[in-house]
C-alpha cells in the first residue's frame, strides 16, 4: 500500500470533517457521501485545469463522467477528518483518467480510492468534445508532474483515457 507521505505529493482537492448526518445504519459513513465528496474533489481538480463553474456558464462546456471505480479500504466514522488528493493518470483529445485518494487524517489510513474516466463536453450539443488547447496543455503539465512520481497508482486496470 502507498504510504500517506507519498500521497501528500498530490494536490489537495477536498478536506472536511464528517458530520453526524453522514452516518448510515452500519455505524460508518454512508457510500453516498463518499461519492458526494469525490464530486467536490473533482470540481477542485477541474479548477486546476481551468474548468470552473464560470467556465461552464460562459462557454457552455464542462465535464461528463463516463466510468468510475470505487475501492473502500478502511471505514470512516463520524467526527473524523478526511482529505482527498488527486492524481492525473492519462489524457487524450477528449478524455481524462484520474484517481482520487481519500485519506482519513484521524486514523492515518487510506480510506478509499475513486478512479474516474471523464470526458470534456459541449453542453449545448450534450456530446463529448475535444479539450480546448489551453486546458489540455495544463492537464498535460500536471500529468507530466504526476508521471514523475516514484510510485505506481493502484488502478483497476480497465480504465484509460
Amino acid at each position: 500500500m502507498i504510504p500517506i507521505s507519498q500521497l501528500e505529493q498530490l494536490p489537495l482537492t477536498h478536506r472536511q470533517q464528517i458530520p453526524p448526518e453522514y452516518q448510515d445504519e452500519m455505524g460508518h459513513m454512508n457510500i453516498q457521501f463518499y461519492v458526494y465528496m469525490y464530486g467536490l474533489a473533482a470540481w477542485s481538480l477541474f479548477g486546476l485545469f481551468g474548468i470552473t463553474l464560470d467556465h461552464v456558464r460562459e462557454r457552455h462546456e464542462g465535464m461528463f463522467a463516463l466510468k468510475q471505480f470505487i475501492h473502500y479500504r478502511a471505514e470512516v466514522h463520524i467526527g473524523e477528518t478526511v482529505q482527498i488528493r488527486s492524481r492525473v493518470l492519462g489524457v487524450s483529445a477528449r478524455r481524462i483518467h484520474y484517481l482520487h485518494f481519500m485519506i482519513n487524517e484521524s486514523t492515518g489510513k487510506l480510506a478509499s480510492t475513486f478512479e474516474v474516466l471523464a470526458s470534456y463536453a459541449d453542453l449545448d450539443a450534450r456530446r463529448t468534445a475535444p479539450f480546448p488547447d489551453d486546458i489540455r496543455a495544463t492537464i498535460e503539465e500536471i500529468l507530466a508532474q504526476h508521471q514523475r512520481l516514484d510510485w505506481e497508482a493502484p488502478v483497476c486496470g480497465i480504465l484509460e483515457a
